[in-house]
């Protein structure tokens, strides 16, 4: 059992989560540059359906700090870095973070997380379909071997897509 993405989205916590035994910590999501999120409140609970909404909007610090805390961190265990990016880039543009994010954090993850899921980030999920989708993955693809000769490691890459997607549209 591990601690998913969301939690400690600037890498503040590693080794504090580390300790209580978790299998793997993965922290983000994380964008190129600092953004604050969706205004307050972006939490809402709905008591009847015994049920929580979070539109936080990828609030974090940006991948240079979070890239920072790493390196600091202790832990050496299974690290997850979920990346994704600025609510201010254009979807036509989006490659480009997910790019820059990973240039950055590839040498200090296990695996590295794209997501591509919420819904707070205008144009966002139009990545989960299609050419769009093709064209992410192959431009990531690509970087990813380019990295691995750098490193001397590959690191996977998983997808995080939206958990509302139909069996048709996952295919």
């Amino acid at each position: 059992v591990g601690l998913a993405a969301g939690l400690d989205k600037n890498g503040a916590a590693i080794d504090g989560f580390a300790q209580l035994g978790f299998g793997f910590v993965e922290i983000g999501t994380v964008t190129p540059r600092p953004q604050p999120g969706n205004p307050k409140p972006r939490i809402f609970r709905l008591p009847n359906a015994e049920a929580i909404i979070n539109r936080m909007g990828f609030n974090n610090l940006g991948v240079d700090n979070l890239v920072s805390r790493v390196e600091a961190a202790k832990y050496r265990g299974i690290l997850g870095i979920n990346i994704g990016k600025n609510f201010d880039t254009p979807v036509e543009r989006a490659v480009d973070d997910y790019l820059i994010c990973l240039d950055k954090v590839y040498a200090h993850a296990s695996y590295v997380t794209v997501n591509v899921s919420s819904p707070n980030t205008p144009g966002l999920r139009s990545l989960q379909f299609g050419d769009s989708l093709k064209q992410l993955l192959e431009a990531l693809s690509l970087r990813q071997q380019e990295l691995t000769q750098r490193h001397g490691k590959r690191v996977p890459l998983a997808i995080k897509i939206a958990p509302d997607m139909t069996d048709e549209e996952t295919v």
